[in-house]
């Protein structure tokens, strides 16, 4: 729905409606809690996806997370590290300083009320800090981990039939306009058809920004995009959010082999 300015929103499925109840119902289940925060952005998505879309892809996952797995769903970080997309209006951003401190609070927070791991669910590539954010967290002793991993983003790629590769699916192509076609069709603006754009050596990113690979902020393939591959991709994400559960909820504190942790680029 529109309003009078014209404005879409608010978007569905991305605020928790726990009562307080539920999460002690949950907690009296017995075994170690693990809360699970979505991490999106407010940054272009070209011409046809929302500003919010990281935002709305991490929140999918969660909450598809969350209907699997007896975790702590948390309502999401919306403004993040995308100062790459500075150039386009609507990107808002925040200091990597203030988005490790955001995260660190909550995790604290967290940890006063009784629940010891956290899970990162990473919706914008740009979120390096994140990383540094559980790298951190377990060098204390926290539990913590970072989903999902270029790993985890590679099986789910395969799984659903995605003929784009990781490298090439960068930004607004074939996996988040899947994701937004399953999740939140409503918000996929004609134009994803015929917006294509392949740019694969982005060696100076960092240094010049998104605006110097594309013009209409796409990089990727997003014609080749589907709700049913979105609904893969996410099917698939939860399978593999099985290890990162387990992990986070076993007794032991050794070192694990294969210690799950990581982003899509």
């Amino acid at each position: 729905m529109r309003d009078a300015a014209g404005i879409r929103g608010p978007f569905p499925g991305t605020v928790v409606a726990d009562t307080t109840e539920d999460v002690r119902r949950r907690a009296a289940g017995g075994g170690r809690q693990v809360a699970v925060l979505p991490v999106g952005s407010f940054e272009q998505h070209g011409p046809y996806l929302p500003l919010a879309t990281d935002t709305l892809v991490a929140c999918a996952v969660a909450g598809a997370i969350a209907a699997a797995h007896p975790v702590h769903l948390l309502p999401p970080v919306t403004i993040s590290c995308s100062h790459e997309h500075a150039a386009w209006p609507g990107t808002v951003s925040i200091s990597a300083a203030t988005l490790h401190a955001v995260v660190r609070d909550i995790a604290a927070s967290l940890r006063r009320s009784g629940v010891a791991a956290l899970v990162l669910v990473n919706g914008h590539g740009g979120n390096y800090v994140l990383g540094n954010v559980v790298q951190e967290a377990s060098a204390r002793g926290e539990r913590a981990a970072l989903f999902p991993a270029a790993e985890d983003w590679e099986a789910a790629r395969l799984r659903a039939g995605v003929t784009t590769s990781l490298l090439t699916d960068m930004h607004a192509g074939e996996i988040e306009t899947s994701v937004l076609l399953h999740a939140h069709p409503e918000q996929v603006r004609p134009g994803y058809e015929n917006a294509d754009l392949v740019a694969d050596d982005r060696r100076h990113l960092l240094s010049l920004g998104m605006s110097a690979y594309t013009d209409s902020g796409v990089i990727g393939r997003p014609s080749l995009a589907s709700a049913e591959k979105g609904e893969k991709l996410l099917a698939s994400l939860v399978d593999s959010f099985g290890a990162y559960f387990a992990l986070l909820t076993r007794e032991s504190e050794g070192a694990a082999e294969g210690t799950p942790g990581g982003e899509r680029g």
